[in-house]
C-alpha cells in the first residue's frame, strides 16, 4: 500500500542565524529540501504534502520541478500543529502517513523503505524511527518501559535522569492515518515552549492501548537533523564522504578525497583521475578518462571523454569536448564551447565562444564573443575587442587562420580562411581568405643614443666617477 508523505518545511531556523530559510541552505550544491525530496521519490508516495511557512514562495521556487502538493503554516506553533494543516490533503489519500523534516539530508531510501515495512508489518497506530547518537544533546529521548516505547520527551522538558537516554527521537515517523487524524485534535501544549508537539501522539497512542513500534536507524548520521552552520558543515562532511566513496567504486580515482568536492548531482566517467582541491559543483560531466589537476573548480559544465583540465582552472557553464586541453591558470565563461583537441592555455579568458577543433591559444589571450574555426592558432596577448561600450560584436575567425601574437581583433570582424595576422596587429575591417594583414608603425633605428644617454647619466651621477 502506497504512503502519504508529510515534509516539515515552515520554520526558519533561527540557529542558522541567517536571512535565509533553514531549508534552502545548500548541500552539496543542493537544498536542504531536496535532499530530502530526493530520498522519498524512490518511495513512490501517493502523495507527497509539504507544510510551508517562512519564506514560502522561495522554497516553492526551489521544488517546483517535483510533484508535492502545498500547504502554509503561518503561525509556527510546533510540529503538531504544522501536520494539522495538512489534514484536509491526507484526509482523502489511502494508506499510511510517513511525517519527516526537510532538514534531514541525509536519510537514504533504504533507511525510509526499512521504517515504512516495519510499520507494515507491525500494525501499530504509530512507528517512530529513533537512533543512537554519539551525543543526543538537542533531541528528544525515547521514554522505554517493559511494553516498550512509552513516551517521548523534548530536551527542554525533560529531568537531569532523562537527558541521559541515550535513545532519541528522529523526528521521522509512520501514522496509521485514521489514528492520526484521531489524535492531532487532542494534542496540548502545556510545555515549556508552548508548542503542539507531534512526539505526544505516542502517549496518547498508549493511553488509548494502541501498540507503538520503534525502528533504529542503524546509521545515526542518516537522522542528522541541521539546526546551525557547524550541524551543516559536519553533514556536508558526511555527504561528501559518502559520494566520494561511490565515486571510488564506480572507477574514479582521488587522490586526496577529503580535498575534493563532488556535487550531489555531478557525474564522472570511469578512470577519471581527481587530483587535490577540485570542485565539481552543480550539474557537472566528466567522461571517461579525463584529468582534473589541483585547484580547479568546473561547474554546471560538460566535459567528454580524455579531457584534461590542468592546476587552477575556473570553468562555468562550458562545454568542452574530447581530449581537449584547458590551463593552466584559464577561465572559460559561461557558453563556451570547445571543440575536439582545442587548448586553451594558462591565462587565457574565453567567454561566450565557439573553439573549432584543434585550435589552440595557449596563453595570455582573451577570447570574447567570437567563432574560431579548426586548426586556428591565437598567439599570445591576442584579444577579440568585442565591447564598443554599448553592445558587443561577433569575431569570426576561420579555419586555418594564424593570428600573431599581441594583436587586437576589432569586432565586428571576420579573418578569412587560413588567413594570416602579423603580430601586433590591429584588425579593424575584415581579412580575406588567405590574405596577411600587417598593421605596424614603421621601425625607426637610430644609432648611437644608447651610448649618448649612457654619457649624460654619468655627467649626472657623480657616484659613476
Amino acid at each position: 500500500m502506497k504512503l502519504t508523505i508529510i515534509i516539515l518545511a515552515a520554520g526558519m531556523g533561527t540557529r542558522m542565524r541567517s536571512a535565509v530559510a533553514k531549508v534552502l541552505h545548500t548541500l552539496a550544491g543542493k537544498p536542504l529540501i531536496r535532499h530530502v525530496l530526493d530520498a522519498i521519490a524512490p518511495l513512490g508516495p501517493e502523495k507527497t504534502v509539504l507544510v510551508l511557512g517562512h519564506q514560502a514562495d522561495r522554497v516553492r521556487s526551489v521544488v517546483e520541478a517535483y510533484d508535492v502538493e502545498v500547504v502554509y503554516q503561518a503561525e509556527q506553533r510546533g510540529t503538531g500543529h504544522a501536520v494539522r494543516q495538512a489534514v484536509d490533503v491526507i484526509a482523502s489519500t489511502p494508506g499510511p502517513v510517513m511525517v519527516l523534516c526537510a532538514d534531514t539530508p541525509l536519510l537514504t531510501p533504504d533507511t525510509l523503505r526499512s521504517l515504512a515495512d516495519a510499520h507494515f508489518r507491525s500494525g501499530a497506530a504509530v512507528t517512530v524511527m529513533t537512533a543512537m547518537p554519539d551525543d543526543p544533546a538537542g533531541y528528544g529521548r525515547i521514554v522505554r518501559g517493559r511494553a516498550g516505547v512509552l513516551r517521548i520527551v523534548e530536551e527542554k522538558d525533560a529531568t537531569a535522569a532523562q537527558k541521559k537516554i541515550g535513545e532519541v527521537n528522529t523526528g521521522i515517523y509512520c501514522f496509521e492515518k485514521k489514528f492520526l487524524l484521531s489524535v492531532l485534535g487532542g494534542l496540548k501544549n502545556k510545555n515549556a515552549q508552548g508548542e503542539y508537539y507531534l512526539p505526544d501522539t505516542i502517549a496518547l497512542a498508549r493511553k488509548g492501548k494502541r501498540k507503538v513500534a520503534a525502528v533504529i536507524c542503524p546509521d545515526p548520521d542518516e537522522a542528522m537533523g541541521i539546526n546551525s552552520r557547524f550541524d551543516l558543515s559536519q553533514a556536508e562532511m558526511i555527504l561528501q564522504s559518502r559520494n566520494n566513496v561511490r565515486w571510488m567504486m564506480e572507477g574514479v580515482t582521488l587522490i586526496d578525497p577529503a580535498t575534493v568536492f563532488i556535487s550531489d548531482e555531478a557525474a564522472i566517467g570511469k578512470d577519471t583521475v581527481l587530483y587535490p582541491n577540485v570542485r565539481l559543483e552543480g550539474k557537472t560531466t566528466l567522461g571517461e578518462g579525463c584529468t582534473v589537476y589541483p585547484g580547479s573548480r568546473v561547474v554546471d559544465s560538460a566535459c567528454g571523454n580524455g579531457v584534461t583540465i590542468k592546476d587552477c582552472c575556473v570553468i562555468e557553464n562550458s562545454r568542452i569536448a574530447d581530449k581537449a586541453s584547458v590551463g593552466p591558470f584559464a577561465h572559460l565563461r559561461p557558453g563556451t564551447v570547445l571543440g575536439p583537441n582545442a587548448r586553451i592555455g594558462n591565462f587565457v579568458e574565453v567567454k561566450k565562444s565557439v573553439i573549432g577543433e584543434g585550435s589552440k591559444a595557449n596563453h595570455l589571450a582573451y577570447i570574447g564573443d567570437a567563432t574560431v574555426g579548426k586548426d586556428v592558432n591565437i598567439g599570445a596577448g591576442v584579444i577579440t575587442c568585442n565591447y564598443d561600450g554599448f553592445q558587443k560584436h561577433q569575431t569570426i575567425i576561420d579555419d586555418g587562420v594564424f593570428v600573431g601574437s599581441d594583436s587586437q581583433l576589432v569586432a565586428p570582424v571576420r579573418i578569412g580562411k587560413d588567413a594570416l595576422v602579423a603580430a601586433g596587429s590591429t584588425v579593424t575591417r575584415d581579412v580575406p581568405a588567405e590574405a596577411l594583414a600587417i598593421s605596424r608603425v614603421p621601425l625607426d633605428v637610430r644609432e648611437g643614443v644608447s651610448g649618448r644617454r649612457k654619457r649624460m647619466k654619468q655627467k649626472k651621477d657623480p657616484k659613476t666617477k
